[in-house]
């Protein structure tokens, strides 16, 4: 008998984060697919210490399929994609394509944005990383200038992550790159990715709700 995956998330975050913990990457992967799913918590207070055993950063997602226990969104996405070829495709060729997509959107454009992003918001709006950020989405730009997809022809679950870590508004505000902002707004209006925000800003507003 199939199992059915279970995706742990926070039971609460507070308002500046919703719509961007990344649990919101497995939803949309599932919706995507047409996989059933369930989603489970671990509670924001204490959010350091109480999951170690399944998740050794103290981080949210992860994911459980049967016997299989991954974290690290990256790697639970993956997990999620070889399921069903709407997000992996089955051609060999095609499959390294998107992987090697997905690694670029998590180390080579994530990686650059996020540590930006921290600082951007804590206080230090012109500092040393933007050069940095701005090459890569540079070059970033000059991709998606010229073509619709990242990989295979077609929407895979590389589109999925790239635009997740491009779609952040003080990314997206920076700089003038109208194919990347083209791209972001394509893949964002997809019914899955609009079902699984709706679903994960309505997680998180039932928990605000008096007991």
């Amino acid at each position: 008998m199939a199992t059915i995956p279970t995706i742990w998330t926070y039971d609460w975050v507070p308002e500046g984060p919703r719509g961007f913990v990344r649990d919101l990457r497995l939803r949309w992967a599932a919706e995507e697919a047409g996989l059933p799913y369930q989603v489970r918590t671990v509670p924001f207070r204490g959010r350091e210490t109480n999951h170690l055993d399944a998740q050794p950063f103290g981080q949210v997602p992860f994911l459980e399929d049967g016997d299989v226990r991954l974290f690290e969104s990256g790697a639970c996405l993956l997990h999620l994609a070889g399921k069903d070829e709407r997000l992996m495709p089955r051609d060999p060729v095609a499959a390294a394509d998107t992987l090697q997509w997905v690694m670029a959107a998590l180390n080579s454009i994530e990686m650059a944005s996020v540590p930006w992003w921290f600082l951007t918001v804590s206080g230090q709006p012109e500092n040393p990383l933007g050069a940095w950020l701005d090459k890569r989405l540079g070059q970033l730009e000059a991709v998606l200038a010229d073509r619709a997809w990242l990989a295979a022809g077609r929407f895979t679950v590389a589109d999925l992550v790239m635009a997740d870590v491009l779609r952040v508004r003080k990314v997206r505000e920076r700089g003038d790159r109208p194919a990347t902002e083209a791209y972001v707004a394509r893949i964002t209006d997809r019914p899955a990715f609009r079902k699984a925000h709706a679903d994960q800003l309505a997680h998180f507003r039932a928990a605000d709700a008096p007991a």
